[in-house]
């Protein structure tokens, strides 16, 4: 099966549950979505949060790496371009802009709080995190040295 297809298979499992599944079992049956003010810019972080999700997870992983965002399932090859170059993992930026986009549209303090338990969790887990292959350990230290973030001097 190809990289692209199993990464939609964990999209849809896994950034679907968060962005998608959680906001309908939280929010309350009949909530209107707002399209002024807070909501406005709840709709921007979710298409920029959408964007760069794919464009991570599909552009990336998927055909520049070789593999996919599942743990298990890790690019052969380590990616360093585009937005990678300036933070470690855009896409779990992605998937957090678009529950707090969801928050602003729909003006749930719930999904706010969904926003922050996902933030810890993503920050438990990659902290914990440690190169889970040695197939790409000597290019990842190399892309350390590369992909300098804005905090890196």
């Amino acid at each position: 099966m190809s990289p692209i297809i199993r990464t939609l298979i964990f999209t849809v499992f896994v950034p679907g549950f968060w962005a998608v599944l959680m906001p309908y079992w939280m929010l309350p049956h009949g909530v209107r979505p707002d399209v002024r003010g807070a909501g406005a810019a709840g709709w921007l972080f979710m298409a920029v949060g959408i964007a760069l999700y794919f464009a991570c997870a599909f552009w990336g992983f998927a055909v520049r790496g070789k593999g996919t965002p599942l743990p298990l399932d890790p690019p052969k090859k380590l990616v360093v371009e585009g937005p990678y170059r300036i933070v470690r993992n855009p896409m779990y930026w992605g998937v957090g802009s678009v529950v707090l986009g969801e928050a602003a549209v729909f003006h749930s303090i719930a999904l706010a709080e969904l926003a922050i338990v996902f933030a810890v969790g993503v920050i438990v887990f990659v902290g914990n995190s440690v190169l889970n292959t040695k197939s790409i350990a000597g290019a990842y230290r190399g892309g350390c040295r590369v992909s300098k973030g804005p905090h890196d001097k």
